[in-house]
Order: structure tokens, then C-alpha cells, then sequence
């Protein structure tokens, strides 16, 4: 995988004696899969969340993510993909020479052939829908400006330095710490993000004892079915070539997603005596999730023992650690994305194989070395971003006068409070 390693790197000169060739294949599959990762978010997980939320926030929440993935692709554009891809400040960060993509040209490739442009949208895809996912922790009491501020704050300060650190040259890459597609990254970052969050807004009005009924449950299943069709891009995609081990991380994906779909059904089954589309929804996304940062590493059996835990420790997290803590975790962005992408990011280092592992420990053939440095990636992940998420939560609320909209919109519904709109006129 040392091609891979080059590629992001930009150092295709020192892995070839010439320069790379644009190939056709890698390219249109690397354009097909950044456009099914765009899928995932302001259509996928803008569902996953509207069906979700009660009748008078669904529109309110389908903003959420919608803007989202606007600002954060701009901000990409503008500095992030540079302070994530560009340079290396102390293992941390890049910096900002590539800002604005100044040195960057249409005719530039990465080692595998297709534009060093179509690199740079398909990361794009990956820090929007992870600040998207935060909001589901956090949605029916939010000020939609204090959203948008963080947005461009998280995406700077806290995805950016994350996703060098594993991906763009910072030390846990150095380590050799395996995430195929993002679960330290992507899923628990935004996880996380979206507890902490939610713990410094508060609970939302009458939580818990106010019954608070999804709109429609027919929504998020259709969301859910649109992001696991968009993950076989982020999964895919994530091996940048149209190769074998993109065939085999396709595979592993939907099979996870499938074996995990199944055992939440189970679970339904034992703990309410009835299975539910929402837990079957749920557990499919939990099982992509866990297999995120495997995808591309693991066979069949790992891909099977991956998507069954995914499902036990996201139900684990939204039915016992909800309850037991008492935290307002709206749509249950901790218990499925943090929960379950915890699980994957340390399941990697079990079920990896060696053939496919990337540089490190396991390449070398010091498996439990492997697991340690998964353990070690989880354990920075957690650090940094609760502490930067609070810093820039609690900027973005005091540029906005606080992050909470009043009592009043909260009882009305940020549909009308915060749009003037509607998301169902009955």
C-alpha cells in the first residue's frame, strides 16, 4: 500500500521514475464515487435525520445538513484541504501554501491517474458529511446562524488537524494506524462532536419525559438506503484506483451493512417483541460505520464479525448509555457513529490482513503492535476533538449571542422560527 501512501502524499516522483499517466478507468471511478459520496449527505443523511426529528424541526434539520455540506465544501476549497493535505506542522496540521488550491492545475495527477481535482472534491465529500453528522445530536434547539459559524470553525479547527494526522502525513499516519475510509476521521470525529455539543446546548424542552415522534420513519429509511448506496463510494472510492482491493472493500462494505441490518432486527425482535424499519435503518447504518475503517483491510469473516458488532455497540449506545447517562443526544449521532466507529477503528487492528494493511506494525508482522496504535489513534481522536469542539462551539455562541434559540421558536419550531417555512403544509 506504500502506492496509496505516495498518492496522498503527493510523492508520485519518488514511487516512479516518471510521471504519472492519466488513467481513464481510475478517473471515472474516482468522479462516480466523490459523486456518490455527495449523495450521502445533503440527500442520504439529510433524510436519515428529517424522518427523524418531530414534524415542526424537519425542515430546520434538512437545512442543517443541506448547509452543511455547502459551507464545509467551500471552506475545503478555501483552506482546508490545504491545512489537511498540504505540509506538516508537528505531526498536526499542514499549512496553508495550497490554500485557495494556488499551485494546483487541471493537468495535475495523483499517482494512480486521475486529477489531483478529483482528489481534492472526493476529500471534500468526506469533511462535510463529518460535520453534518454532528447535527444530529444537536438539532430542535440550535441557532441556525451559530450552525453555520461552527461549521466553518469545525471544519478549520478540529476535521482538518484530525484528518492530517491519519491521512495527510501527521503522526498517527506515521505510526501506521489503519482507517480505510474514516472511522477515527469521520465517524467517531463527528460523533463526538455532536455529544459535546450537545451537552454544553442542553437538553431540548421536555426531554425526556416529552414523547417526541419521528415525522416519518418511510423518510429515514430512504435515507438510509441512499447513504448505503453513497458508502460504497466512501468505502470504494477510499482505495483511489479501480483496482482489486476497491472490489474487495465494495464487497465487505454491503456485507457488513446487510449482517448488521440483521442483527438489529434480532435485537428488535428480543428486546420490544416486535421488529421495527427504524431499528432495521439503524442497524444497517451502524454496521457501515463500524466497517468504515476496514473495509478495505479485512476478508469476509472480518467484514461479518465487524458489521454484527457495529450493531451490537450502536443499539449498546442508543438503548443502555442514553438511558444510563441522560444525555439529549437528539438522533443518536454518538450512539451510532462514535459507538460503533470506536468498535471498527479497534476491530481493524484484529481483522486486518496482513497482505492488505497499509505500512506499520501489521505490514511487519506485529499484529498486537498494529492493535496498540488503533488504540492510540482512538484515544487522540477522543482528546482533541472534545477539547476543540467545546473551543469552537463556545466561539461560535458567543458571536451569535448564544447558541440556543429561545423558549418561544422552541415550542413554535424552527421550521417557521428559524426558516419561515414548512416541512409538511397539512
Amino acid at each position: 500500500m506504500l502506492f496509496r501512501v505516495l498518492s496522498l502524499l503527493g510523492l508520485a516522483s519518488l514511487a516512479f521514475a516518471g510521471e504519472p499517466k492519466l488513467d481513464s478507468g481510475n478517473t471515472a471511478w474516482m468522479m462516480v464515487a466523490t459523486a456518490f459520496v455527495m449523495l450521502m449527505t445533503p440527500a442520504g443523511l439529510a433524510l436519515f435525520y428529517a424522518g427523524m426529528t418531530r414534524a415542526k424541526n424537519t425542515l430546520n434539520t434538512y437545512m442543517m445538513v443541506f448547509s452543511a455540506f455547502a459551507v464545509a465544501t467551500v471552506v475545503w476549497v478555501f483552506w482546508g484541504y490545504s491545512l489537511t493535505f498540504s505540509g506538516n506542522i508537528a505531526g498536526i496540521i499542514g499549512d496553508l501554501k495550497a490554500a485557495f488550491l494556488n499551485g494546483i492545475s487541471y493537468n495535475d495527477l495523483e499517482s494512480s491517474g486521475y486529477p489531483t481535482y478529483v482528489f481534492i472534491a472526493f476529500q471534500g465529500t468526506f469533511a462535510a458529511i463529518t460535520v453534518a453528522i454532528a447535527s444530529g445530536s444537536i438539532i430542535e434547539r440550535v441557532k441556525f446562524s451559530t450552525w453555520l459559524i461552527f461549521v466553518v470553525l469545525w471544519v478549520t479547527f478540529v476535521y482538518a488537524p484530525v484528518a492530517h494526522m491519519v491521512w495527510g502525513g501527521g503522526f498517527l499516519m506515521g505510526d501506521g494506524a489503519l482507517d480505510f475510509a474514516g472511522g477515527t476521521v469521520v465517524h467517531m470525529n463527528g460523533g463526538l462532536a455532536g455529544l459535546v455539543a450537545a451537552l454544553m446546548i442542553g437538553k431540548r424542552r421536555g426531554y425526556p419525559k416529552t414523547q417526541m415522534m419521528p415525522s416519518s420513519v418511510i423518510l429515514t429509511a430512504l435515507g438510509a438506503a441512499l447513504l448505503w448506496f453513497g458508502w460504497f463510494g466512501f468505502n470504494a472510492g477510499s482505495e483511489f484506483a479501480a483496482d482489486n482491493v476497491a472490489g474487495s472493500a465494495f464487497i465487505m462494505t454491503n456485507f457488513a451493512a446487510a449482517a448488521a441490518a440483521v442483527t438489529w432486527i434480532i435485537l428488535d425482535y428480543i428486546k420490544f417483541g416486535k421488529p421495527t424499519l427504524l431499528g432495521a435503518a439503524s442497524g444497517a447504518v451502524a454496521g457501515l460505520v463500524a466497517i468504515t475503517p476496514a473495509a478495505g483491510f479485512v476478508g469476509i469473516v472480518g467484514a461479518l464479525v465487524i458489521g454484527i458488532g457495529g450493531s451490537l455497540t450502536g443499539f449498546f449506545g442508543v438503548t443502555v448509555l442514553k438511558k444510563m447517562f441522560k444525555y439529549d443526544d437528539s438522533l443518536d449521532a454518538f450512539g451510532i457513529h462514535f459507538i460503533a466507529g470506536l468498535w471498527g477503528a479497534i476491530a481493524t487492528g484484529f481483522f486486518a490482513l496482513k497482505d492488505l494493511a497499509w505500512d506499520g506494525p501489521l505490514k511487519n508482522g506485529d499484529r498486537l503492535g498494529q492493535i496498540w496504535v488503533q488504540i492510540e489513534s482512538v484515544l487522540v481522536t477522543i482528546v482533541f476533538v472534545a477539547i476543540m469542539t467545546a473551543i469552537v462551539l463556545k466561539v461560535a455562541s458567543l458571536i451569535t449571542g448564544g447558541a440556543r434559540v429561545d423558549e418561544e421558536a422552541e415550542i413554535e419550531g424552527l421550521d417557521s422560527a428559524e426558516h419561515g417555512e414548512k416541512g409538511f403544509n397539512l
